[in-house]
């Protein structure tokens, strides 16, 4: 006999109570869903009322970002770095999220995210150390609040999630931005990211930069959801959907994103809809899944272009001003390009530095017996050198 097979089974009878009151929604859930459009500034009405110095830093910032781009290409096509992940098409986001964030707040980068560490302030060379191979990480997290670039994808979330709780606990008036593409929301760390922050009401703020692709799988076959931004609502939090290319909406949603989080209000979740225009790194061929006339259509919704022409409406983009952001670009990349040329000094003992914060009994013998190499392989390098004094044969040794 099943259970519902016996007495009182029937669903006229008191067997099938309602459901008791904790299976209702702790919050409406109607105030948490997206827009049903990307949410712009630039070619509506609303364009005027972004203020004219604000569009001038964010014009300034995008071209030198687009410049550097160029030339972080550049050097890795000879050789200077092992890889680069460009983010041409995207300035917008890299700007914006650097811009909305105040010294004390605390970015969290993808290894795509290079240009964000750089509009923050970090030293372009410094940001391009980890991709060169030269080092765990070219800067020091604390004194910048920069988190490392992460590499594997949306691991850097649940760490921003943890700084941020940690902060509110001490009292820090500390908001954390994290940035991951579309293809990080496949991962199980963003789901355990957004799901911890929205029950601990963390101050962070989730910037996903859609750019269409996961290497070379099109978001439609990673998820069948309306947007990126509507899996918010099954969180417990806000989510926003902005075109990701009109820089001036995209700092206007992350500044009330990152305040409504200074403010206690818990985490958003901001879909900026974006593109790639270069492939995904430089061992990527992108030619073999996406076509020529797509990404044409993406070049007429430059980021650039479209505060160039709100500039010029205005009267404000003289050739002065324009002139003046070019040569800005140009000295930044001459100073990546030229500082990229040198060899840098390594140093081999550098593996076993910052890996733990006490060093294991492995990673110690590890370190001795490095040691006991390299003074073994400089001593023979020294006899070698004296064996080499001492010939006075004139003759040609073998």
């Amino acid at each position: 006999m099943t259970v519902l097979e016996q007495r009182g089974s029937s669903r006229n009878e008191s067997y099938w109570p309602a459901p008791p009151p904790a299976w209702r929604p702790r919050v409406d859930p109607a105030p948490l869903l997206p827009d049903a459009e990307p949410y712009r500034l630039l070619g509506t009405d609303a364009a005027g009322q972004v203020g004219s110095g604000l569009l001038t830093e964010l014009y300034g910032h995008l071209v030198r970002g687009r410049r550097y781009n160029a030339q972080a290409t550049a050097l890795t096509r000879q050789g200077r770095l092992a890889v680069y992940p460009s983010s041409t098409g995207q300035e917008a986001c890299q700007v914006a999220a650097a811009l909305v964030l105040e010294e004390r707040d605390w970015l969290f980068p993808s290894y795509r995210d290079t240009l964000a560490a750089v509009a923050r302030g970090l030293d372009p060379v410094a940001a391009l150390t980890l991709l060169r191979g030269d080092w765990h990480t070219g800067y020091d997290p604390r004194e910048h609040r920069i988190a490392p670039l992460c590499t594997p994808l949306a691991t850097q979330l649940p760490h921003a999630v943890g700084l941020a709780h940690a902060a509110r606990l001490k009292g820090d008036d500390v908001v954390a931005l994290a940035m991951v593409g579309d293809g990080g929301t496949s991962e199980g760390d963003f789901h355990e990211a957004l799901n911890f922050a929205a029950v601990w009401q963390a101050p962070v703020v989730f910037l996903v930069q859609n750019n269409g692709f996961a290497i070379s799988v099109p978001l439609a076959k990673q998820s069948a959801a309306p947007s990126l931004a509507h899996k918010a609502v099954g969180y417990g939090m806000p989510g926003r959907l902005v075109d990701g290319n009109d820089a001036p909406a995209l700092h206007e949603v992350l500044s009330e994103a990152v305040e409504r989080a200074r403010r206690g209000g818990g985490p958003t979740l901001v879909e900026a809809i974006t593109y790639r225009m270069e492939a995904h790194t430089n061992a990527d061929d992108a030619t073999r899944y996406r076509t020529d006339d797509e990404v044409d259509e993406w070049r007429g919704h430059d980021p650039i272009a479209l505060v160039e022409r709100e500039l010029s409406e205005r009267g404000l983009l003289s050739d002065e001003l324009a002139q003046q952001v070019r040569d800005g670009a140009e000295e930044l990349a001459a100073g990546l390009r030229d500082r990229m040329n040198q060899d840098p000094a390594l140093d081999p003992m550098d593996l076993f530095a910052h890996v733990y914060a006490e060093p294991t009994s492995q990673l110690r013998e590890q370190e001795a017996q490095l040691r006991a190499e390299l003074a073994a392989e400089a001593a023979d390098a020294g006899a070698a050198q004296g064996r080499g004094a001492n010939d006075t044969t004139g003759k040609e040794r073998p």
